[in-house]
């Protein structure tokens, strides 16, 4: 048998009860980057993860090289 719209409302003002009370335990309102500032400071699998996409990000080429390529194609 389905539920009541009481039964369904009750439940709903319960979930929506309990959602508020866990955002109030939020640890602050600051920005989301602030609570992650730092959380990979001095990791060497970072350090390393973020050269390799800078390295591939070198290699891609520029926009005034595809201009170049453009006009002489």
């Amino acid at each position: 048998m389905a539920p009541t719209i009481e039964e369904r409302v009750s439940e709903l003002e319960e979930k929506m009860a309990r959602l508020l009370s866990e955002k109030k335990k939020a640890p602050s309102d600051a920005p989301w980057w602030d609570q992650w500032f730092g959380a990979f400071k001095d990791n060497a699998d970072f350090d390393a993860a973020m050269e390799h996409g800078a390295e591939y990000r070198r290699s891609q080429p520029t926009a005034a090289v595809e201009r170049k390529n453009e006009v002489s194609a």
